[in-house]
């Protein structure tokens, strides 16, 4: 893998990004906005499946609200996040941080995606509002505590080896 970030961080795209001294810290703005649009978004559904906000409101009618921030932030940070890969991809790739967002951002839009199409389910069958069991809930309060694991890790990018040690990948480098 090191081959390949070496490779990649040596292209003519990876060298503009980091000759541009604006363009890193513009695409990490964005970035960090987009994370904190989905972030919210996120949270207002996972609070109304638990009752505590929005609750004169249909269910539905909150994830049609918060869904389109949820998915457009999440394609532009897709999108500023490989660019950011692409302008320091040694950095990324040596980083145990990163493969664990990596890992837990994989867990959560594949997480999102199952609940959108379970939410299609009550909307279709027309049974009114869902009544969120013990384990929707559960699930809600999950998919908050991995979504702020993500944004930590994405933090803890920047200081890979002071938080994990010798567990990080860039220790061996």
């Amino acid at each position: 893998m090191l081959e390949f970030a070496e490779w990649l961080q040596a292209t003519s795209l990876s060298v503009a990004i980091q000759s541009a001294g604006w363009v890193i810290p513009l695409l990490q703005s964005i970035h960090i906005l987009m994370i904190g649009v989905v972030f919210v978004s996120i949270m207002m559904i996972a609070l109304r499946v638990l009752q505590r906000v929005r609750t004169d409101q249909a269910f539905t009618d909150v994830w049609s609200r918060f869904a389109p921030w949820m998915w457009t932030g999440l394609v532009i940070m897709t999108l500023t996040g490989l660019l950011l890969i692409v302008a320091e991809p040694v950095r990324e790739f040596s980083s145990t941080s990163f493969w664990l967002k990596m890992l837990l951002l994989a867990i959560a839009v594949s997480s999102a995606v199952a609940f959108g199409r379970s939410l299609r389910f009550y909307a279709g069958a027309g049974g009114g509002e869902p009544q969120f069991t013990a384990g929707a809930r559960s699930a809600a309060v999950a998919t908050l505590v991995l979504w702020l694991a993500i944004i930590f890790l994405g933090r803890a990018i920047a200081y890979d080896v002071e938080v994990w040690g010798a567990l990080s990948l860039a220790s061996g480098s």
